[in-house]
């Protein structure tokens, strides 16, 4: 529940947090951090504030796979969520559902304040953190602090609210959800210095919420988002066949601008495909081995800065 009186949006404070792990079961920075505080959860708890570290998708793990039978972190829709439970569903959907009754109901005033999502990615994307929704005061300050906490080091924030390509994450299911995807870092692999830069901004992002529940007042600020405009597949054949890669120059370049007539694919034989977008745009998740079944060779981002307004606790 939020209202707005002198400018300033009064939120309900955030009591009960989430970080889940494992969501894709070979992204083992989310694996390993969620495990070591469920062993000891003394680094993530806060005064005001009951944290549950969480291993979403256990088999998943057990098998250090991205998944069982599905996506899990695009199985939170309105249709699996309301099906009817039982051992002939996907193994991902049952754990949805199982998710949603104990984090949720999504949607409901019961459901969890907020949810951390630890992801890893293998493309060159640095820290990043996901925002669903433009409207999401807290969430925007909370990015805010994290962007000027951990200067200058650099965290973007990637703004999905397309009513296309937004899809039902595991996180949705809170009040306020946050994705957090670190790389690069191949499936399977635990790399230290990604390890570390996930753990910091978890640390921070844990420090916000207490001093807002503490009663500190947050001003107005801008943040800078990337919000995603397109899905771009890899050049095919008649028969679904990829016949091009991620051309060398823009490989690795996440975040930097991809203009017009700029070389984006380089078939197998080297002739070169360039962009023929109207404008120019800021591409993510480039060469992200886990997009190769969702027919994604990138996304094409636009920057834009939020206005976010002063947040205080209800």
């Amino acid at each position: 529940m939020s209202s707005s009186y002198n400018n300033t949006v009064h939120i309900n404070e955030a009591r009960r947090v989430a970080i889940f792990g494992g969501t894709h079961g070979n992204e083992m920075s989310g694996v390993t951090l969620v495990s070591l505080w469920m062993k000891n959860s003394t680094e993530i708890q806060r005064k005001r504030v009951e944290t549950k570290p969480f291993i979403t998708n256990p088999k998943a793990v057990e098998k250090c796979t991205r998944y069982v039978d599905t996506d899990l972190n695009r199985a939170f829709t309105p249709e699996n969520l309301s099906t009817p439970g039982g051992g002939h569903l996907p193994y991902e959907v049952q754990r949805a559902q199982d998710i949603n009754r104990m984090f949720g109901p999504k949607g409901s005033p019961d459901a969890y304040d907020v949810i951390f999502d630890l992801h890893n990615t293998t493309s060159n994307m640095g820290c990043t953190l996901i925002l669903e929704s433009s409207n999401d005061y807290f969430n925007l300050q909370m990015m805010n602090y994290i962007k000027k906490a951990i200067a200058p080091a650099s965290c973007l924030v990637l703004l999905n609210e397309h009513p296309l390509l937004k899809y039902s994450t595991s996180r949705s299911v809170a009040k306020h959800p946050v994705g957090l995807e670190v790389g690069p870092q191949p499936q399977g692999v635990l790399r230290s210095n990604i390890f570390e830069a996930m753990r910091v901004i978890l640390k921070h992002a844990l420090d916000f919420i207490e001093l807002f529940n503490e009663g500190m007042e947050f001003s107005p600020c801008t943040v800078e988002v990337f919000r995603v405009l397109e899905r771009i597949d890899y050049p095919r054949d008649a028969n679904g066949n990829i016949i091009a890669m991620v051309h060398p120059t823009l490989q690795d370049c996440d975040w930097e601008p991809l203009n017009p007539g700029d070389p984006m694919f380089q078939t197998f034989d080297g002739k070169t495909i360039h962009y023929q977008g109207s404008c120019t745009v800021y591409p993510t998740f480039i060469n992200e081995a886990a997009y190769y079944e969702k027919q994604q060779a990138f996304v094409t981002t636009r920057r834009e800065t939020l206005v976010a307004s002063s947040i205080r606790k209800a």
